[in-house]
C-alpha cells in the first residue's frame, strides 16, 4: 500500500486542535505533534497512490488552521 510523511506547518497555538482533526482521517496511521521546523508529522497509507494523493490534497491540506505541508511519498519497502 502506498505510504507518505506529512509534515505541517500549524497556526501557533492549534496544535491539539489539528493533530484531534488529523485522528478522524481513517487514513492516517500514526500523528504526532514535534518540536523543529514543523509542528506535526503523519504517517498516511491508502489503497493506490492516486487515492493516496486525493486525500492528502483533499482532506489533509484542506484542514482549518494549517499554514503548509510537506509531503513525503515512500517508495518501495
Amino acid at each position: 500500500m502506498p505510504l507518505a510523511f506529512v509534515l505541517f506547518n500549524v497556526e501557533t497555538g492549534a496544535e491539539k486542535e489539528v493533530l484531534d482533526n488529523i485522528k478522524k482521517i481513517p487514513e492516517v496511521k500514526a500523528s504526532y505533534v514535534v518540536y523543529g521546523v514543523y509542528d506535526i508529522v503523519v504517517m498516511v497509507e491508502s489503497g493506490t497512490l492516486d487515492k493516496l494523493r486525493e486525500m492528502i490534497t483533499k482532506k489533509i491540506r484542506q484542514l482549518d488552521k494549517v499554514s503548509s505541508t510537506m509531503t513525503m511519498i515512500v517508495m518501495g519497502d
